[in-house]
């Protein structure tokens, strides 16, 4: 059987330094690049232009999935891979990609497991391994809901599970960690203020409890201990106490809006 074709789509802003290093890890196996950008302020779209000219400029939104969504919409090959710029794709992986490309008898959509790299190492518990994500799927087949920076694809059909990993390297160093940790806390506290909008006294109340003690204290417990994240040194202990404490400062910064 002919291979099936496979394109590669992504949404990018301000990625210059990771975007190369992201496509050449599949540029032997991908038909397509699709590369959707939300206005970068450096050279993101002229590197890109060294792969593809299939590019569209849009605006940066606050829920990134919905450039994520143009992207995949503007893809034309047979599968579709979304990645994040900050992603690779190991060899191992390639290899169960392109066997699926090959294949007649396969499901619809599969989910990837997926290494965080960490301050200096994978974390490997901690609930952040195997931290699969849903991103192979037929065209056509898989579409993202546009509702939540930590949503999964919604797949049209059956759907499988890939064995090898998608390597992640989110933070350059802890500054960059903080800066993509305080964004996320300030679109939870815009969602802390749709959901609580024209609710009664007494459950906002339980909110500020929920939020200020409840949350903080479960999340640490159960990354921490429970999915042993400190079998991950330090790192695991850093990882799990700013993973706790992100409720407790975007309900503040909730507050302030």
């Amino acid at each position: 059987m002919k291979r099936q074709t496979l394109s590669i789509a992504i949404a990018t802003f301000n990625e210059e330094k990771n975007l190369p290093i992201c496509f050449d890890s599949v540029k032997d196996i991908a038909d397509e690049f699709v590369v959707v950008d939300g206005e970068s302020k450096d050279r993101t779209v002229e590197v890109a232009k060294r792969y593809t000219q299939k590019i569209k400029v849009t605006t940066n939104k606050p829920v990134f999935h919905v450039n994520k969504q143009m992207a995949i919409d503007m893809a034309t090959s047979d599968w579709v891979l979304q990645m994040d710029a900050d992603e690779t794709v190991s060899e191992e992986l390639k290899k169960e990609i392109v066997s699926i490309l090959k294949s007649k008898k396969t499901a619809d959509g599969y989910w990837i497991p997926r290494k965080n790299w960490f301050i200096g190492r994978f974390l490997m518990k901690g609930g952040q391994y195997p931290d699969y994500t849903l991103r192979l799927y037929r065209n056509g087949k898989g579409k993202l809901p546009q509702k939540d920076v930590h949503e999964q694809a919604v797949i049209d059909g059956e759907v499988g599970y890939l064995k090898n990993p998608l390597l992640h390297y989110p933070y350059e160093d802890f500054s960059s960690y903080i800066r993509k940790w305080n964004r996320y806390n300030n679109l939870l506290a815009t969602q802390i203020k749709d959901q609580l909008e024209g609710k009664s006294f007494l459950l906002k109340g339980f909110s500020a409890i929920d939020y200020l003690l409840i949350k903080p204290i479960f999340w640490f417990l159960i990354t921490y201990i429970r999915h042993k994240g400190f079998t991950d040194s330090w790192q695991g202990f850093v990882f799990s106490f700013f993973s706790s404490v992100r409720f407790q400062v975007s309900y503040i910064k909730f507050l302030l809006l």
